[in-house]
């Protein structure tokens, strides 16, 4: 298997550096203390006094992206720690406050909300809710009992537009979102940019689907581009996305060659490497389960926004590859330190 990026082992020591220093009185090998509600719950560092709640985003839990990365980091918790982890989905945005007010309400000691579209119902709990600890991917939440985890979605998904650029054979590129929204546009501006790094003939054609969780529109936003010439998709859609699979799929049992560059997780595992030609990993499970374990450690890092990008190995490719060449990967890694060193500044709209 061709190799890029050490991208987990590496995203994992830093995402520890980073966050760990953002956090509160650390307790290092000791027991944590920890406020539920504004009654004092002692831990002996096992987690098994905790509770820690998930409120998935439209796509749900298992989308095979964002949310299931989430959940894998809070089953993990679980795993090594015994503290007891719970979901709520939302199948809507009008489902999102009740959500997270359920386990608030249940005296949950940390409840996350995964996504963009968290910002204003969360926002409002934390308000409601002073002594209730909470943390959300994707938004900036600026309140004392809310840890904020943001990405350079937009340098990442330059790097797969690096890939996208100098693999095209039609020199037509599609990219699916889900929602128009500002970290969605993140991912679009950075694939744009990628690809007229190394390629300026090829050009990119765009569809927002409107949601994160209706694999139709995905098949129907890839069966279009595909029918018009593209022969490379990258998707940022969520569960929505799995549609994009689908229809690569079953063109590529037909004889095409066309592909898929898939999100968040390496969706590679999921779908095969036929469909599959690298995928924009980004570093959600490693750091909801590292805010996570420092709040049973005591250390939880309430009041901070952290943006985690390629300086960090929190986006990127992922750690191998079967479908990219070499010559390809040593052009990202040649951008990828361009984009480090500040160099190369990644538009992000």
């Amino acid at each position: 298997m061709k190799k890029t990026f050490s991208f987990m082992l590496v995203m994992m020591i830093a995402l520890t550096l980073v966050l760990s220093a953002c956090g509160a009185k650390n307790n290092e090998g000791g027991s944590g203390t920890n406020t539920n509600g504004g009654t004092k719950v002692e831990s002996d560092g096992t987690g098994k006094d905790f509770k820690i709640g998930m409120v998935t985003d439209v796509g749900g839990v298992h989308d095979k992206s964002f949310n299931q990365s989430a959940w894998e980091a809070l089953e993990n918790v679980t795993a090594e720690t015994g503290a007891a982890t719970k979901f709520l989905e939302s199948k809507g945005e009008a489902d999102m406050e009740p959500n997270l007010n359920s386990f608030v309400k249940e005296g949950y000691n940390l409840t996350w909300g995964i996504g963009f579209l968290f910002n204003d119902a969360l926002s409002k709990v934390a308000k409601e809710n002073p002594d209730a600890k909470l943390a959300v991917i994707d938004s900036v939440i600026e309140a004392p009992n809310v840890a904020s985890i943001t990405f350079a979605e937009h340098e990442g998904s330059f790097l797969v537009g690096v890939v996208a650029g100098m693999m095209t054979k039609s020199n037509k590129i599609g990219f699916v979102g889900g929602m128009e929204i500002p970290v969605i546009k993140k991912f679009e501006a950075g694939f744009k940019a990628g690809v007229a790094a190394v390629n300026a003939d090829a050009k990119v054609e765009v569809n927002y689907a409107g949601d994160f969780g209706k694999p139709d529109l995905g098949k129907l936003a890839a069966a279009t581009m595909y029918d018009g010439g593209v022969d490379i998709i990258f998707h940022a859609a969520g569960g929505t996305g799995n549609g994009v699979f689908n229809e690569a799929k079953a063109r590529k049992d037909n004889g095409d060659n066309v592909w898929v560059i898939g999100v968040d997780k390496d969706q590679s595992l999921e779908f095969g490497d036929e469909i599959t030609l690298t995928s924009m990993m980004k570093g959600v499970e490693a750091a909801v389960h590292k805010v996570s374990k420092d709040l049973i450690a005591g250390n939880f890092a309430g009041g901070t926004v952290q943006e985690l990008g390629l300086k960090d190995d929190a986006v990127g490719l992922p750690a191998t590859t079967k479908n990219v060449p070499e010559d390809v990967l040593a052009e990202v890694a040649k951008y990828k330190e361009k984009i480090v060193s500040g160099e190369i500044k990644v538009p992000t709209e």
